[in-house]
């Protein structure tokens, strides 16, 4: 029996400690806060596409593993933390994957004051620090917005066309011409089958759909439309990071914790339980601020050449 083993080569594991470091010592050169948020939390992301892991504690209570630290990190800044960051454990029960393992690392960070495309400069400036010695970066990092690049890939502007028109060009995907698909899941599949694999060269896509918004700031762009200021940045066809110019209004915070919760519910997915903690940091007041969160388990495949998380991490699900 070798189910014992770890899968990861140790000079892999050795090269993940060390970019570790290296990360500690470019937020302490930066003055950035390094935090700590529980783990277990009493609540968890509404987001219809995330599935959170629970846990029973004191006496049966039942508690979430956090599929990220964001809730908690917004409630230190709006207790005066000024710029923070945390390196830690997130679980999302259902991934797993080449990819994906359902207990995984996350590097996150937010910066009062910080505008999404400042924010996009600094999370250059770390993949430049961590990677470039192991892989091609161009000059400057290219920017595209959401809509350029399906125009690129795909041929179509998706803040043009309705509903019907856009799951009817995601059905068109192979494999895909009996799914019933929302707008937002033909969107996010025509992006990861689409257009993902086509990003091998390190980018940034920024101005999402409005309905992708999540917890950013939405505003229109120069043609009326309404979008998310949010970007996601890719390299070898790999989402690395999802960054955020962050909603700081609790009403509307709310309401769209009340609307995830209504598209659970027609998904026959349980309701969750709104973050009332957030909501009154949020109502204290969060500073203009932008986040982001790092798959620092993909950082360390992309240095490594790992084709598989379980080459850079010491154990995944099915031998932990």
């Amino acid at each position: 029996m070798t189910a014992w083993r770890t899968q990861a080569p140790l000079a892999n594991l050795r090269r993940r400690a060390d970019m570790l470091a290296v990360t500690r010592d470019f937020f302490a050169a930066r003055d950035v806060l390094e935090v700590e948020t529980p783990l277990m939390c009493h609540a968890t992301a509404t987001d219809l596409h995330l599935q959170s892991l629970t846990v029973n504690h004191s006496g049966g209570a039942q508690a979430y593993l956090q599929t990220s630290p964001e809730f908690a990190m917004k409630r230190l800044l709006a207790s005066g933390s000024g710029p923070i960051y945390q390196l830690c454990k997130a679980f999302r029960s259902d991934e797993l994957g080449r990819r994906h393992n359902p207990e995984f690392s996350m590097l996150e960070w937010y910066r009062p004051g910080f505008s999404d495309h400042d924010l996009m400069d600094e999370v250059e400036a770390l993949m430049r620090t961590l990677l470039a010695d192991h892989l091609q970066f161009p000059a400057d990092m290219p920017r595209i917005t959401y809509r350029a690049i399906f125009q690129q890939y795909l041929g179509f502007d998706p803040m043009a066309l309705d509903d019907a028109a856009v799951c009817q060009q995601a059905r068109a995907l192979p494999g895909a011409a009996a799914l019933t698909l929302s707008r937002n899941e033909a969107l996010d599949l025509l992006m990861s089958l689409a257009i993902e694999p086509h990003l091998q060269a390190p980018v940034f896509v920024y101005q999402f759909p409005a309905t992708q918004a999540a917890l950013a700031c939405v505003k229109a762009d120069e043609d009326g439309y309404l979008v998310a200021h949010r970007f996601e940045a890719f390299m070898h066809g790999m989402e690395l990071a999802n960054g955020y110019q962050e909603l700081t209004d609790a009403y509307e915070q709310e309401a769209r914790f009340h609307a995830d919760n209504a598209e659970r519910r027609e998904a026959g997915l349980p309701e969750i339980v709104v973050d009332e903690r957030l909501l009154a940091a949020l109502r204290h007041g969060l500073p203009p601020s932008a986040g982001v969160a790092v798959g620092f388990d993909r950082l360390v495949m992309l240095a490594t050449g790992a084709a598989h998380i379980h080459e850079v991490m010491s154990f995944t699900a099915d031998r932990a």
